[in-house]
């Protein structure tokens, strides 16, 4: 900055000795920059009308642009403060992902049976496992088991050539869509220590799911519908229960709110009869002022109760048509498998998850699988039967979510997550079954930014352990972190003393798909 700046002058003067001839000419010379200004112009009449530049407005020029921008922040903050699920920036920019359908597959599916083809299983079928591959341990599983080889068989498809088993004849239609992650882990082999680690990072509960940390983080995109939703499997509760999808310690407004199975995934959503618009608000009204009578501040718990009764006041008026699917065309309802006894219910899960998304909901859960284990992909006892089955239920109508997701230009900010707690063993157990197993498993991610038609990692030749960049749920959680713009440190909430965040220990990000 040329000295002339830091001249001494009265309030009001000139900074005197400044123009922009002298000070360019002092560094590129001043014949070269009085040819340039005086063969310009616009440049130089400019300059010849142009006025000395006075310190007082200067100073007042730059410091009302300081205040502009701090008033902006101080505006944003009391907007975070008076309503927390305002929708929030990314901390980084130009974040692919808005917003994330994790589709879970509860009780562990098999690897070798999905997505990581294993010949030499088939090869060792029947025989102990090589004590080359090292040592395992499991819930269930004896000593003596012998190795299960699968019966399912794999292909490649699209122009990614990526392997898929024959148990999911749609979904390998969209596999230049997917970025499969077979070297996959997990500290623990039991179903719900597995599942809090799945989704808080801990394996047990009391810790915010990672749906409650993306809404913290980003906010809701719409004010009218939840931001968290979780659609369960409707056969029953999982091992870990709701914990599982809570949010912990963070405030009880990023909590979930768990929709219903079938036709009426919420209910009361319409106005009783008899009940105008108008009354229904006079209602809402009249509880909000009790609820914030002769206190001046409210509460976690009271705060979340008054946002629960105004979301649904606003749900009654908005949401009826988001969550009805008649609207939908044939097509679409025969896409996804509406209808049809093997597929309707995920189906409708599903294409719910899909319009919940048009609609600026920002993180939801589509469960396969509740109830007792073997009507989860809790196949200890028979393989072949359990995962024909689920497969059934799944394999349409997610292969349907992706191609309508992408037809309709969501794919690109949607980023869709698929997996269990865990995997299977390659050993058998109880001759046909296959029983827990976390030290090696399968994944995959689609759109938010997914470099689809990916490979990543790799386990055993029987599939028993990742091998080849081994990836800790915790790798799974920074990965939809940093698709949805949000940096790990920074995204985290003071808790007994410290500032707690997803991941225990630090997680990268798989570059390899991002």
């Amino acid at each position: 900055m040329p000295t002339a700046w830091h001249s001494a002058g009265t309030a009001g003067q000139p900074l005197h000795g400044w123009n922009l001839r002298t000070s360019l000419g002092s560094r590129f010379g001043p014949g070269k920059i009085s040819g340039m200004i005086d063969s310009s112009p616009n440049l130089s009449a400019d300059l010849q009308a142009a006025r000395p530049l006075q310190r007082r407005r200067f100073l007042s020029d730059a410091f009302c642009g300081f205040g502009t921008t701090a008033l902006a922040a101080m505006l944003a903050q009391e907007e975070a403060v008076a309503n927390p699920l305002a929708a929030r920036p990314p901390h980084q920019q130009h974040a692919p992902a808005k917003s994330v359908i994790f589709l879970f597959m509860a009780g562990g599916p098999s690897q070798v049976e999905t997505f990581d083809p294993k010949p030499l299983l088939n090869k060792l079928n029947g025989q102990r496992r090589p004590a080359s591959f090292g040592d395992a341990k499991y819930q269930f599983v004896k000593s003596d088991a012998k190795l299960l080889g699968t019966k399912r068989r794999f292909a490649k498809y699209g122009e990614s050539g990526i392997e898929v088993s024959d148990l999911f004849p749609h979904l390998s239609r969209r596999v230049d869509d997917l970025a499969v992650i077979r070297s996959c882990y997990c500290d623990k082999v039991v179903h719900s220590a597995a599942q809090y680690e799945l989704f808080s990072g801990r394996t047990f509960p009391g810790f915010p799911s990672m749906g409650s940390w993306a809404v913290f983080g980003l906010g809701s995109e719409s004010d009218s519908l939840p931001s968290y939703v979780v659609m369960a499997d409707p056969k029953g509760a999982l091992e870990a229960g709701q914990p599982m999808y809570a949010n912990g310690f963070l405030p009880s407004v990023y909590q979930p709110t768990m929709l219903r199975a079938g036709e009426t995934p919420v209910r009361n959503l319409s106005l009783p009869k008899g009940v105008t618009l108008s009354q229904r608000q006079q209602t809402v009204d009249l509880i909000r002022k009790l609820n914030g009578a002769g206190t001046t501040t409210l509460d976690d718990e009271l705060t979340a109760r008054i946002n629960t009764y105004d979301l649904a006041f606003k749900m009654q008026t908005r949401a009826p048509a988001v969550f009805d699917i008649s609207g939908e065309t044939k097509d679409t309802l025969d896409l996804y498998g509406v209808g049809q006894e093997e597929t309707d219910d995920y189906a409708r899960r599903c294409l719910l998850a899909r319009r919940l998304v048009e609609n600026g909901v920002r993180f939801s859960v589509v469960v396969s699988g509740g109830g007792p284990g073997n009507m989860q992909w809790d196949a200890h006892g028979d393989i072949e039967e359990n995962h024909l089955r689920m497969a059934k239920h799944v394999d349409q109508p997610i292969a349907a979510l992706l191609t309508d997701l992408k037809r309709r230009g969501l794919l690109d900010s949607a980023l869709v997550v698929w997996g269990g707690e865990f995997g299977r063993s390659p050993e058998a157990q109880s001759s046909l079954g296959r029983d827990h197993h976390n030290l090696g498993f399968s994944m995959w991610m689609a759109g938010g930014g997914i470099r689809g038609g990916t490979v990543v990692g790799a386990t055993d030749e029987i599939g028993l352990r990742a091998v080849e960049k081994p990836l800790h749920f915790r790798d799974i959680h920074t990965t939809i972190l940093h698709q949805l713009g949000l940096q790990q440190d920074e995204l985290s909430f003071p808790h007994l003393g410290r500032n707690e965040r997803l991941t225990l220990v630090h997680g990268k990000v798989i570059d390899e798909i991002v």
